[in-house]
């Protein structure tokens, strides 16, 4: 195994635990703006921005988890097949949170109820990627992966 080899498979395990730092940092960026709770078009323009941008992060990154990071996984360790489940029901649950987040922001909901949604994204999130990060960082370290990141880990 060559060096950039060797870089490269333990660059995944950096790659996951960057994503969920910048994941992590777009809910802060996101819950800053509901907080100052502005008022008018621009106040909500801007708030559409950061959680329509939030959610279509994490859903991206979801998705290429469960379309491209899962299966290699499952295909290198097959005993880490009840993990994967529990990530992949995670997403389910997240992505469900993530649509109620959405209709409450297209329908301009009062910021308290906006915090509540983005309060529940935030729980569901931090407890999933802490899961995600003890079960997974060490296979990742040694899976081989030839794809770009942005299709394993969503586009960040």
């Amino acid at each position: 195994m060559t060096e950039h080899e060797t870089t490269r498979l333990i660059a995944w395990s950096r790659e996951l635990r960057q994503v969920h730092a910048r994941l992590r940092e777009a809910l802060v960026l996101t819950r800053g703006a509901v907080a100052e709770g502005r008022s008018g078009q621009a106040a909500t323009r801007e708030l559409l921005l950061y959680c329509h941008g939030f959610c279509a992060a994490l859903d991206g990154h979801h998705r290429g988890e469960d379309h491209a990071l899962f299966p290699a996984i499952r295909a290198a360790h097959p005993e880490l097949e009840p993990v994967l489940r529990n990530l992949t029901q995670d997403h389910s649950m997240i992505a469900h949170l993530l649509a109620g987040l959405r209709a409450a922001v297209d329908r301009a909901a009062p910021a308290a109820e906006l915090d509540r949604h983005l309060e529940g994204v935030a729980a569901i999130m931090e407890s999933h990627f802490r899961y995600e990060e003890r079960q997974l960082l060490r296979v990742l370290e040694t899976l081989s992966l030839d794809v770009p990141p942005e299709e394993v880990l969503g586009p960040l």
